[in-house]
């Protein structure tokens, strides 16, 4: 599925991410699609060809820069805002949980559209969800598949936090802080990748740019050469720890989020990565998750898709509806997007936040959206978490499950999550007392 290493899935995917970027691709999005089916690699080399000399549509109106210094200036005016000390720490763990919580509530169904989301979880007595994702055999009609890491990720069935690449790079994160400090730069995060994870636990634009660095480019390159996949939501799952090292200060939080995400993405899927992290870190300063994300769009250029999508949910929110026509809306305005695309994932998680009761309801409204449901409500979690801290997640749900972490980051296998949020704590302490500056290199 989406192999960064297959031309049969290479080609087709390109021909879907230029078509939605705004490029004149003709009938090259049907030729790829059926060489791909059979196996026709030379008439793909020659489709690949003629895509990248694709002509861009006259009447595209986006603006979308991918050039550091340019985005560097968004959110100049984000003034940092004040963080109870003393509330920290009990924030910082409900993020680390929250995230965790999310994403094994989301995890089986990763990939379900939303009429399938719902027609399961109906057929399993959990609509609305209330808990971790019953395993059906047979599955109910109008269900296609459930994710392949579904047996391992059902109720009842995992004994510690699940591992998923979702967390593995929030934990990631923080080892890279831990060891660079506010210092970090692309290169530093490149030469942390080859050395910590393992190629086959990445996935889309991570797995491109993976290869693309043993191959001996750096970024930007690593971020465009045969990289379909470079606005999907993999830059967005990685902001998170950008927030969490930087209380109250999404500026800060934003810029080394840019230094991550161009390693692996350009335009909207960068914007995610820094949306994400400015709302995390504005969520540790406020109870508020409409504050949190108006702060979060500062973050992302005016004249982009995600800003658009970003403005019209809250418009909808403004508007007095309920949840169902907001996912509705999602899918009218967005539904043409891959389901791990950036940009409705991101509405998915505004919806959440900003419609849900509570947490569980918030999470649950989310992975009603569809799509990469794992990954966006490991998201949603990890924001309401920083908003209200870890007494603000069911008991239940925590459990004895969710307390230490599989990873398949080198040494951090079963790490538990209250060493997690104090590593990241002690973090932020060394921050306060010797602030640095980020650099794009």
């Amino acid at each position: 599925m989406h192999s960064a290493l297959d031309p049969r899935d290479l080609v087709p995917d390109e021909a879907e991410q230029l078509a939605h970027s705004g490029y004149l691709i003709g009938d090259l999005g049907a030729r790829a699609r059926a060489a791909a089916s059979a196996s026709d690699l030379r008439e793909l080399a020659r489709i690949r060809e003629e895509l990248a000399a694709a002509p861009r549509r006259a009447d595209w109106t986006y603006d979308e820069p991918s050039d550091p210094a340019t985005l560097e200036l968004l959110g100049a005016g984000v003034a940092p805002r004040p963080v109870d000390p003393d509330d920290l720490p009990r924030r910082l763990r409900g993020a680390w949980r929250g995230r965790a919580v999310g994403n094994t509530l989301g995890k089986p169904i990763e990939g379900l559209t939303r009429a399938e989301v719902e027609a399961y979880l109906r057929a399993a007595g959990q609509w609305p969800q209330t808990g971790y994702v019953a395993l059906l055999d047979p599955l109910p009609a109008g269900v296609s598949h459930l994710h392949e890491s579904a047996p391992d990720s059902a109720a009842g069935r995992f004994a510690d936090v699940p591992r998923d690449d979702d967390i593995d790079w929030t934990i990631l994160g923080l080892h890279l802080i831990e060891r660079y400090g506010r210092g970090l730069t692309t290169d530093d995060i490149a030469v942390e990748w080859l050395d910590r994870i393992p190629f086959t636990q990445t996935f889309t634009a991570e797995r491109a740019a993976y290869r693309n660095l043993v191959h001996g480019l750096s970024a930007p390159d690593t971020a465009i050469v045969d990289n379909p996949y470079r606005e999907w939501i993999g830059a967005l799952i990685r902001g998170d720890i950008f927030g969490y090292v930087h209380p109250g200060d999404p500026v800060a939080a934003a810029r080394l989020a840019l230094v991550d995400a161009r390693l692996t993405h350009v335009k909207n899927g960068i914007y995610g990565e820094m949306w994400a992290a400015a709302v995390v870190a504005a969520a540790f300063s406020t109870g508020e998750a409409e504050d949190a994300l108006l702060v979060g769009r500062s973050f992302v250029p005016d004249g982009s898709r995600l800003a658009a999508a970003l403005d019209g949910i809250l418009d909808v929110h403004r508007s007095g509806v309920g949840p169902v026509d907001a996912l509705d809306w999602i899918d009218r305005e967005l539904g043409h997007y891959n389901w791990v695309h950036t940009i409705h994932n991101a509405a998915a998680i505004a919806v959440g936040l900003l419609w849900g009761s509570g947490f569980t309801d918030s999470v649950a409204l989310t992975i009603a959206a569809g799509r990469d449901t794992d990954s966006s409500a490991a998201t949603t979690g990890s924001i309401y978490g920083a908003l209200h801290g870890d007494d603000a997640i069911p008991a239940e749900l925590v459990g004895s499950t969710h307390r230490r972490v599989r990873s398949s980051i080198r040494d951090f296998d079963r790490i538990t999550i209250d060493e997690l949020a104090d590593r990241t704590l002690a973090v932020v302490q060394i921050a306060v007392a010797a602030p640095s500056k980020v650099a794009l290199r």
